[in-house]
């Protein structure tokens, strides 16, 4: 990697549009080799290559030249991984096999748990029985999860998440959920923990208060916070 290419990374990295568009087209060939990987899935093929612009762009804003691998060995996977999430989240990639076991325990357990404790258990009691880290358990039932509906009204005064993106021309629907994810990514973990557990998993504020091992009153306060934050970054 040349030293100016180093330094349009760092010049990326600190904000420098011109220089993270520069790199953008410098290595246009790089993202579409990864997105004709996922051709005949559903999408467009040009949605496909704008996901793996902005997997991309994440690799500019988290790649650090100590980590001693080439930049672009860095990137290819974060330009899959936009990728495979987006087609993911709308059930048009299937869940690998290890996934789909792992959540089978993990809700096992939770019956288990559920029986032995009267009540549902929280994250980490769900860890301490299967072995796994809370992180581990979210990716699992994540992954598992049906896809996420937008309509869903799940927040206050019958609020859903599709009320925070703007009205936009059809060509212009997928950019929008895209933004909508890269927002959520920006929430603080236990912010993020109450959007999914509300929003993706349709649970109630009870519930995921249990699940959490908060109070409701948290769950509510830590709601309010992130939908404020979600459409303050939306807005932008």
């Amino acid at each position: 990697m040349t030293d100016e290419t180093i330094s349009c990374l760092r010049s990326a990295r600190d904000g420098d549009r011109e220089a993270a568009e520069r790199l953008v087209e410098d290595n246009s060939g790089l993202i579409w080799s990864v997105a004709r990987r996922f051709f005949g899935r559903g999408v467009d093929s040009d949605d496909l290559y704008q996901l793996g612009c902005v997997g991309f762009l994440k690799a500019i804003a988290g790649y650090d030249e100590s980590y001693g691998t080439q930049f672009s060995t860095y990137a290819v996977p974060k330009i899959s991984g936009e990728i495979r999430r987006f087609l993911r989240d709308d059930g048009l990639v299937k869940v690998s096999r290890g996934l789909k076991e792992r959540s089978a325990a993990i809700r096992s357990a939770r019956l288990a748990l559920e029986q032995r404790l009267g009540r549902e258990p929280t994250l980490s009691e769900l860890a301490h029985e299967t072995g796994l880290t809370c992180e581990d358990i979210a990716v699992a039932e994540t992954a598992a999860s049906p896809a996420e509906s937008l309509q869903r009204e799940t927040g206050e005064d019958g609020f859903t998440l599709e009320q925070l993106l703007g009205d936009d021309s059809q060509e212009e629907q997928l950019l929008e959920r895209v933004s909508l994810r890269e927002a959520i990514d920006q929430l603080p973990e236990r912010e993020r923990q109450v959007i999914a557990l509300r929003y993706f998993h349709d649970m109630t504020q009870e519930r995921a208060a249990r699940v959490l091992g908060v109070s409701q009153v948290q769950v509510s306060r830590l709601e309010r916070k992130a939908v404020a934050k979600l459409r303050e970054l939306l807005s932008g």
